[in-house]
């Protein structure tokens, strides 16, 4: 493992604190290190209080960040001299270690200090770096990993037996450290779980974690354990969204929410998948019991849910303990999926949980096939596992509110979003929590937002196999459709009717009208598939209610589309989808809206430009954001008992009214 360490880089941070925030990150970069709010960092400072008087303060990782993207305000400070009392004590619950933890906190807006805090408190060292490097973890959870680890390491580090993470943790290491501890240590191995460094500068705590996971890495090499080959796989042709939209309804039903289920169908998901031992293997357990809580004890192989559920549900009646009626059982349904076909899924309340899972689940792979390599991969025992995945302090997040975006775990289709009401229609569903699919002819749209909860996709919503392509992509990205917000339209010229073209009409109807159609029919079997009910929002015109001279062909599109929500809601209401539409009427905020354009209408009226953006009966502007946040809420609970509704947006206009 190489070093990161940079001299030049290193002399931007000048305290001890800013070097913290410099080697943690340095840690985070490294995903064989750490992953996703992995692993812990700490430093002791001395300061002085409101009373002039000097105290020790540790500076550790606090609950929420990440190693690599960490800042100072991501450390807790926590005074030190109370959690070396809290050490000696012989017995302490976790709920109230964590009271005490931040009773202790020094700064009101500090992050919950680590649960880890009391065990770095009482290593004598002023940086503690702690880490689940792959190699380490690799060769701990093999049949003979305590005597390769000595092997490796001889006297040079301290062993943990493997403790649940906590008071007891802290309690194990300090007894055993003091007593084993000499001038030659070089770090700790806690079994099963991971690899602590410390030194009195940062790059000194730093370069030991490279130095002892590369003597790892350097064993597994030796022992032909490391490199892992991958052979080519024959990768699927077949359309895999239905499949996978019927997963996805299943999931969610098991866990009694909507959730995301993304499919990684490449080389190395698909060779992990297809091994003839993977049922052996990947029902041992997690790699390290810390995972446990993103993807639960073992992954479901192949797509039979209700197995999955029925064994989960056996697993927790076979493992809680007696009082178990003060355990909540978390929701039965399976995290990752490995199926011979589909590759790898993994499922998550949100694009970024279900990223989180899928990268976890990468590196178990590897940690299992080089393990095995090394002579036999053996996870933690049944019972360990269940201890951390129903710790206390995890059925205490349960009971906690939730406060979770109206659309978490759901997913919506919006076309037309390069700019005006579609672009503003995903920032309303993006802030409401939904995974965004965005459809545009202009393939800026792939660009429009870096959010992972964005998958943009460059489709002529006139081609049909362009739909189709589209809606297999996003499929197979986000696991389903549940929302529909057809917004693509164009406008052309004005001209009366007899001056009409033939060709010219063709076009309008094609995008306002026949590509709707499109979109709703092949939409429409993953619409019912969707856990809280299919929702379909259209984006109408006033020329509907009220249609103009020379735009025959958009007045006449927009009224057709009308009417073919109205059949819609008619006919899908069986399937819980429902559909409205909105009639929005002088958006002024959108391209064909230019400053030249306003000046020269706001003029034939006699009016300012915004005399002439406001000439409605309430005086008010409508802007994109405004129809946006109309169809968001229109997809809401709030209009769950409305279908085949007709809403203007128009300000009031009298000819509607």
């Amino acid at each position: 493992m190489k070093s990161l360490w940079n001299d030049i880089e290193a002399k931007k941070y000048q305290t001890d604190l800013q070097l913290r925030v410099y080697t943690s990150r340095l840690l985070g970069r490294n995903s064989s290190l750490v992953l996703h709010g992995g692993g812990n960092t700490s430093v002791k400072i001395k300061e002085k209080n409101l009373f002039n008087e000097e105290e020790e303060i540790i500076y550790i990782k606090g609950s929420g960040w990440d190693l690599a993207t960490i800042e100072e305000a991501g450390f807790s400070p926590v005074r030190i001299a109370p959690l070396l009392k809290l050490a000696k004590l012989k017995s302490l619950s976790d709920s109230q270690m964590v009271n005490e933890l931040k009773s202790n906190t020094i700064r009101a807006n500090a992050p919950s200090p680590s649960v880890e805090t009391i065990l770095h408190a009482i290593l004598p060292y002023k940086y503690v770096d702690h880490t689940h490097a792959d190699s380490i973890v690799t060769i701990t959870n093999n049949q003979n990993g305590l005597a390769r680890i000595q092997e490796i390491y001889g006297d040079e580090v301290v062993i943990i037996p493997y403790v649940m993470p906590g008071f007891d943790l802290a309690k194990t290491c300090a007894e055993k450290f003091s007593a084993e501890v000499t001038e030659k240590t070089k770090g700790m191995v806690l079994m099963n779980h991971g690899l602590f460094t410390f030194g009195e500068t940062a790059p000194e705590s730093y370069e030991m974690t490279i130095e002892l996971v590369s003597r790892a890495e350097e064993y597994l090499e030796k022992h032909n354990a490391f490199s892992i080959k991958i052979e080519k796989q024959e990768i699927t042709n077949k359309e895999l969204r239905y499949d996978l939209a019927k997963l996805r309804w299943e999931i969610s039903k098991a866990a009694g929410f909507p959730v995301i289920l993304k499919r990684y169908g490449d080389e190395r998901s698909l060779a992990f998948t297809r091994r003839k031992d993977v049922n052996t293997l990947s029902q041992q357990g997690p790699a390290t019991p810390d995972h446990i809580i993103r993807t639960k004890r073992v992954p479901l192989i192949g797509r039979d849910i209700n197995s999955y559920v029925a064994q989960y549900k056996e697993y927790f009646a076979a493992n809680a303990p007696q009082n178990s009626e003060k355990i909540t059982m978390l929701d039965p349904a399976p995290r990752v999926i490995l199926d011979p076909e589909l590759g790898m899924c993994t499922v998550g309340k949100t694009v970024k949980n279900a990223k989180i899972v899928s990268d976890i689940y990468q590196h178990t792979m590897d940690i299992i096939e080089r393990s095995t390599a090394l002579g036999g991969y053996m996870a933690l025992p049944t019972k360990d596992l269940f201890a951390v995945e129903y710790w206390e302090l995890e059925q205490a997040k349960l009971k906690k509110s939730s406060n979770a975006p109206i659309f978490t775990g759901e997913i919506v289709l919006i076309t037309g979003v390069a700019s005006g009401i579609g672009k503003a229609c995903v920032d309303s569903f993006l802030q409401r929590g939904a995974a965004v699919i965005g459809l545009d002819l202009d393939s800026a749209v792939e660009e429009l937002n870096k959010k992972p909860d964005f998958l943009g996709i460059t489709c002529d919503v006139t081609d049909e196999k362009a739909i189709t392509n589209a809606l297999e992509k996003a499929i197979q990205t986000f696991g389903g459709l549940d929302m529909l917000v057809l917004n693509a339209g164009i406008f052309p010229q004005g001209c009366d009717i007899n001056q009409l073209v033939t060709e010219h009409w063709r076009k309008v109807m094609s995008v306002n009208l026949d590509a709707n159609l499109i979109l709703m029919r092949e939409c429409h079997p993953f619409l019912k598939l969707a856990p809280k009910g299919g929702r379909v929002a259209v984006i109408g015109s006033k020329n509907v209610p009220a249609p103009g001279s020379s735009v025959a062909a958009y007045s006449t599109s927009k009224a057709a589309l009308n009417q073919l929500a109205r059949v819609a809601a008619l006919e899908w209401g069986k399937d819980g989808i429902r559909i409205n539409t909105l009639h929005p009427n002088a958006v002024f905020d959108t391209k064909i809206w230019t400053e030249d354009v306003l000046q020269a209408r706001a003029e034939a009226y006699q009016l300012t430009v915004e005399e002439y953006k406001t000439k409605n009966l309430l005086k008010v502007e409508i802007t994109s954001h405004k129809v946006a946040e109309l169809a968001a809420e229109i997809c809401s609970p709030v209009f769950a008992c409305t279908t085949g509704a007709q809403i203007p947006i128009d300000g009031g206009n009298e000819r509607v009214i």
